[in-house]
C-alpha cells in the first residue's frame, strides 16, 4: 500500500464516521430548544408519583385480592363438584396471587421510595440554604470591617 493509499483510506473512514449517528452527546449549538442544565424535582413531583403508587397499591390490593378469593372460591367449588377445571382454577388462583403480591410490593416500594426522597431533599434544601446564608453573613462581616 502507497501513502497516497493510506491518506485516501483514512479521508474515506473520516468522512463515513462524520456520517455517523451521535447519540451520546448535544451537538455544539446547544441542540436548539433542547431545556440546558440539571435535571430538577420538585417535592410536590415526588409527593405525586408516591400518592399515585401508594393509591395503586390500596386498589390493587382491594380488587386484585378479590378476585383471588373468588377464584380460589370457584376452584374449591369445581373440584369439591368433581369438574376438573378446578384443579385448574386453582393453579390460575396461584399465580395471580403471586403476581399482585410482586405488584404490591412495587407499588409499596415506589410509594416508600418517593417519601424517603422527599424527606432528603427537604433535609438538603434545608443544610444548603443554611450555608448560603452564612456565607452571606461572613461576607458582610468584611464589608463592616473595612469601612464599605
Amino acid at each position: 500500500m502507497t501513502w497516497d493509499e493510506w491518506e485516501q483510506l483514512k479521508s474515506q473512514a473520516a468522512r463515513k464516521q462524520s456520517a455517523r449517528m451521535r447519540i451520546d452527546q448535544l451537538p455544539a449549538d446547544g441542540g436548539g430548544s433542547t431545556p440546558q442544565g440539571d435535571l430538577t424535582v420538585s417535592n410536590k413531583d415526588l409527593a405525586a408519583i408516591g400518592d399515585r403508587a401508594f393509591k395503586l397499591w390500596e386498589d390493587l390490593g382491594r380488587y386484585g385480592r378479590d378476585a383471588s378469593s373468588s377464584s380460589r372460591t370457584a376452584a374449591s367449588d369445581l373440584t369439591a363438584q368433581g369438574f376438573g377445571l378446578g384443579g385448574a382454577v386453582d393453579h390460575v388462583q396461584k399465580r395471580w396471587e403471586e403476581q399482585v403480591t410482586s405488584l404490591l410490593d412495587a407499588c409499596g416500594h415506589i410509594s416508600n421510595h418517593m417519601d424517603y426522597t422527599k424527606k432528603a431533599h427537604q433535609g438538603d434544601e434545608f443544610y444548603i440554604s443554611g450555608q448560603i446564608s452564612s456565607i452571606s453573613t461572613l461576607d458582610k462581616g468584611f464589608s463592616e470591617g473595612t469601612g464599605h
